[in-house]
């Protein structure tokens, strides 16, 4: 049987509550449901209906937004995590929603399989990373949704719908980044790659040589990427490119000296004190800038992709057209110099896709992140940002925090009424809306 559990009624006090990755979003919902089976979800959302609730979906709580807050029922899929099918030779993968894109890499790998592309965190669910459009970097692949070759859905009245681009093509492209407003995503089939060995490459270098001659860093590396301090003139890039060798995984030793103890505890530990003092905020940035140098790293692609973060931080990160690429970096670089934040800014690029709410949809991408320590004031710097990124017709990545709405956002997607359609067949009466669904896209008409 799936797992419930409810509010107090005798103490009136909560007995179950859920709280995110970061520590910031969190609500209490009036059931918890952890189902193990696609039935049983039908039936947790059966229930919900028949007792007047909304449904929401949690995954890995990796999202800075109120994407998942609800008092309704809150579904946990973390027992709905296994590979269901393999298809070596066809490269196709069916995979339950709760699976996690490091679980899932860790697994195919030995069967010869890979995602084209990750992010530089790979914790997240395969449901909630491809519903928000989660993405990595390279000029020529998309973000992590497109691999989407087929979404099953449980619907509002417990019915099972299984969307690819053969029986239902809008569906389908908008089941690819849902913000979890179409129904319970319950397993997909993913188009997978064979497995590959990447070289990774990190070094700084003056942040004006990189933007004098972008195009070249970015379409001269199968992935490039960089982060950069408002208050150094250093840019820490990376570059990952497949070759040809045996994996060379690095002594554990010097995985935690790097990974662990320079990149998490001690930046940590200078961010704690920068939260203190933020005087010193342009000494620890220009440190932090020079301290990351030279790395190479050879090793199974998801090894090179991604990277632990163990410290809480929140962020906003923008899809602009490539073309303004130059402009966004160096203003949102110029105005992060009038706030306090000792985080860094990381900037990264994706070809376009079709997903009708993707922010990548239908242009070459370039994306904008700004960060900021747990404990410090991010409202007044992430919206100076927001002007900016407004200016250039920027799309907030939907994990993100950003301050949207149905109304701000509607004219940057050209499919928008198209989502919006397949929004209103699939739920119509807005069983799996919430305050932020309904602020971000609209309640249903």
């Amino acid at each position: 049987m799936w797992r419930v559990a409810h509010r107090s009624p005798k103490v009136g006090r909560m007995t179950n509550s859920w709280v995110n990755w970061a520590g910031d979003q969190r609500c209490v919902p009036d059931v918890i449901a952890a189902p193990s089976s696609v039935d049983e979800v039908a039936e947790a959302v059966r229930g919900a209906g028949a007792a007047g609730r909304t449904v929401r979906v949690a995954g890995a709580g990796h999202s800075f937004t109120d994407t998942v807050l609800t008092d309704g029922t809150l579904l946990r899929l973390d027992g709905m995590d296994r590979i269901l099918e393999v298809d070596r030779a066809g490269g196709l993968v069916r995979v339950e929603a709760g699976a996690t894109l490091n679980a899932l890499s860790t697994a195919l790998h030995p069967l010869g399989l890979a995602f084209p592309n990750l992010g530089d965190i790979d914790v997240q669910t395969i449901a909630g990373a491809t519903a928000t459009a989660t993405h990595g970097t390279g000029s020529k692949l998309q973000n992590i949704s497109a691999a989407l070759h087929s979404v099953e859905l449980v619907l509002a009245d417990g019915s099972r719908v299984e969307l690819d681009e053969k029986n239902d093509p809008e569906g389908w492209r908008a089941a690819r980044v849902n913000v979890g407003a179409l129904g319970v995503v319950t397993a997909v089939t993913l188009a997978m790659v064979p497995a590959f060995v990447l070289e990774g490459v990190e070094r700084p270098l003056p942040l004006a040589d990189v933007l004098a001659d972008l195009d070249e860093f970015v379409d001269g590396n199968e992935h490039f990427e960089f982060y950069m301090f408002a208050h150094s003139p250093i840019a820490m890039t990376k570059r990952n490119n497949r070759v040809e060798l045996p994996e060379q995984p690095r002594a554990k030793p010097v995985d935690w000296f790097a990974d662990i103890l320079l990149s998490n505890h001690t930046f940590d530990a200078l961010a704690r004190l920068c939260r203190v003092r933020p005087q010193l905020i342009p000494w620890v940035q220009r440190a932090a800038a020079y301290a990351g140098s030279y790395r190479r790293q050879v090793d199974r692609s998801y090894r090179v992709f991604a990277s632990p973060r163990l410290f809480r931080f929140t962020e906003m990160e923008y899809a602009v057209p490539r073309e303004h690429s130059v402009d966004a970096i160096r203003e949102i670089k110029e105005i992060s110099r009038r706030f306090d934040s000792p985080m860094p800014i990381e900037v990264r690029w994706v070809a376009p896709d079709d997903a009708y709410l993707s922010p990548a949809g239908g242009r070459d991408t370039c994306y904008i992140a700004v960060h900021q320590y747990h404990g410090m004031a991010y409202e007044p710097y992430f919206r100076a940002c927001e002007a900016i990124f407004d200016r250039y017709q920027g799309r907030p990545h939907w994990g993100k925090r950003h301050f949207q709405t149905a109304d701000t956002l509607r004219e940057r997607y050209p499919e928008w009424e198209r989502f919006q359609q397949v929004r209103r067949r699939l739920d119509p009466q807005g069983r799996f809306s919430n305050p932020y669904v309904n602020r971000v896209l609209g309640p249903i008409d």
